[in-house]
This record gives structure tokens, C-alpha cells and sequence, in this order.
């Protein structure tokens, strides 16, 4: 079991703000960390799939975790670590690492030919554990490689695992690794659902609705730990249909037009993603309409 602790609570998964010529503009991403802390989430989480984290390059990962420590302070920094080869994970988990991330959220291997079975996947995060010494969360979101709740009991016989994002298979599967590893962190990440997911026993979100409704997110948070039933379930059903619309192909592209819509411009998504066709913008505009009743 890990000798480290994951956090608790709500982690956003950043955003990459992309300039029309494919760069990074920090500025952008920095006003994003701090107003989403500013906003209620407990962490950031750079680089991960909401954040486009397989087309960041490691000197980008690097300068997007510093810039985010240092706007958290103690608060926690969880590295998105999306890569193909276990040589490449380690070597992009040591940047995150030596940059300042307090923990790693650490991808399957996802080409499918490429994709390894239990033994693989046991020795690829016991490679970035050992070679790394983070606290790792298991992102289990890859299809063709999903990683059983009997794999992860597995898992977390290696020192530094510590918990499993669990986006694969919804909130049943959630509610199985939680049923099945009582012991590690899970973190929900069916958007629409989170504080089902919070009764059922999830111990935080990292989540791409929690960088689109930050405040909203929070406010279903502290109803399940406070178990006012009523108030989160009443909230989950306004965010629902509005997450029906969000959700769907070029997610990381159709969220930045959904923050757009409400008038935070996080830039373009990284080629060979595509600009949101207007049917798609002109829907989401009139699925966030009824934001303005959630306060």
C-alpha cells in the first residue's frame, strides 16, 4: 500500500489554453488555476485528458505544473502523465515531479496493439513508482485496457498507488472499485453524476465539470459530507442535462466552447482537433442557459 497520501476532495482537471499557432498561453492558464481555487476546487490537475495531456510535450507539462504550485501553494498539484511507453511515462513523471507536482495521475498504456496485459500494466506503474516516489492515482479511462478492480487490489501492493480515477464503465464501475479497494482513494469521474458518486462513497472528483462549474461542484460536495440529500440531488438534476450536451467527440474542444459560452475563453484546442461546429456552440449555449437559476 503507498507510503504516501493522495488528496481528498475536489482536484479540477486544468484546461491547456492553445494560441492559434498551437502554444501554450500561460497567462491564460494561470488566470484559469486561480480562479478555479478561488472558486472551491481543493487541486489542480494539469495535464490530463480534459487538459489534452497526450499532445503536451514534457517541457510544457513541467512549466504548467510550476506555474500551477505556485498559484496552490500547500494545495495539491496532480500531474496528468499520458504516454505510450513505459520509458516515456517515467521520464515524464520525473518532470512533473521535479517541477513541483505533489502527486501523478498516471494513464494506461492506450495503443491497441501495444496494450499489455495484468503483468504489463503491474510492471509499468511499479516502473514509474519506483523510479518517480509520487503518490500515483490509476486514471482508469482507456477502454481496450481498462484496469479490473482485481487488477488495482494488485496495484496497490506497489509502494506508491494510492488511488484510481475511475472514468471507464461510469458510476457503476465506480462504485465496484470502490466495493472491491475499501483502502485506496477512488475519485468519480462521471460529470453528470458526482454527487451519486459522493453518496456511494467516492472520496473526491477529478472531473472535467469541475473546471466548467467550479462553484456549482463544491456546493454538491459540501452537500454529501454534510448529507443534505435534498440540496445535492436538486443540483445533480440542473447540471444533468446540461453535461448531456457538453459531453461528446473533441470533449476538451466542446468544453472550452461550453466556458466560452459562459464567457471565460481558455483558447483553442491543439491540431489535429478541429474547431466546435456552430450547431454544437448554438446547443451549448442553450443548455447553460438555466445557469443563471443555480445561484
Amino acid at each position: 500500500m503507498a507510503s504516501h497520501v493522495a488528496p481528498r476532495g475536489l482536484v479540477a482537471p486544468a484546461l491547456t489554453p492553445f494560441t492559434a499557432d498551437g502554444d501554450i498561453d500561460y497567462g491564460v492558464y494561470r488566470e484559469q488555476v486561480a480562479y478555479l481555487l478561488d472558486h472551491g476546487v481543493h487541486g489542480i490537475s494539469p495535464g490530463g485528458s480534459t487538459g489534452e495531456g497526450a499532445v503536451i510535450e514534457d517541457d510544457e507539462l513541467g512549466r504548467m505544473v510550476a506555474e500551477a504550485r505556485e498559484i496552490a501553494g500547500d494545495r495539491p498539484v496532480v500531474a496528468g502523465v499520458i504516454r505510450s511507453s513505459t520509458k516515456a511515462a517515467v521520464r515524464t513523471a520525473k518532470v512533473a515531479r521535479d517541477a513541483g507536482a505533489t502527486a501523478l495521475m498516471v494513464t494506461p498504456t492506450f495503443y491497441n496493439v501495444l496494450v499489455p496485459d495484468d503483468a504489463g500494466n503491474e510492471s509499468f506503474y511499479r516502473a514509474i513508482s519506483d523510479e518517480v516516489g509520487l503518490p500515483t492515482i490509476v486514471y482508469n479511462v482507456v477502454p481496450q485496457n481498462e484496469i479490473s478492480p482485481q487488477l488495482f487490489t494488485r496495484l496497490l501492493d506497489i509502494e506508491h498507488i494510492a488511488g484510481v480515477k475511475q472514468s471507464v464503465g461510469g458510476i457503476m464501475a465506480m462504485y465496484d472499485m470502490r466495493l472491491t479497494a475499501p483502502e485506496a482513494k477512488v475519485y468519480a469521474a462521471t460529470d453528470e453524476m458526482l454527487f451519486s458518486c459522493f453518496e456511494l462513497g467516492a472520496d473526491g472528483a477529478i472531473s472535467a465539470v469541475l473546471s466548467l462549474l467550479p462553484a456549482e461542484c463544491r456546493r454538491l460536495w459540501d452537500a454529501a459530507q454534510a448529507g443534505d440529500h435534498q440540496a445535492g440531488q436538486a443540483l445533480q438534476d440542473k447540471i444533468f442535462p446540461i453535461w448531456k450536451v457538453v459531453r461528446g467527440p473533441q470533449f476538451p474542444a466542446r468544453v472550452k466552447a461550453a466556458l466560452a459560452t459562459l464567457g471565460r475563453d481558455l483558447g483553442e484546442s491543439r491540431s489535429p482537433s478541429s474547431p466546435v461546429p456552430e450547431v454544437v456552440r448554438t446547443a451549448l449555449e442553450s443548455a447553460l442557459a438555466p445557469l443563471r437559476d443555480l445561484d
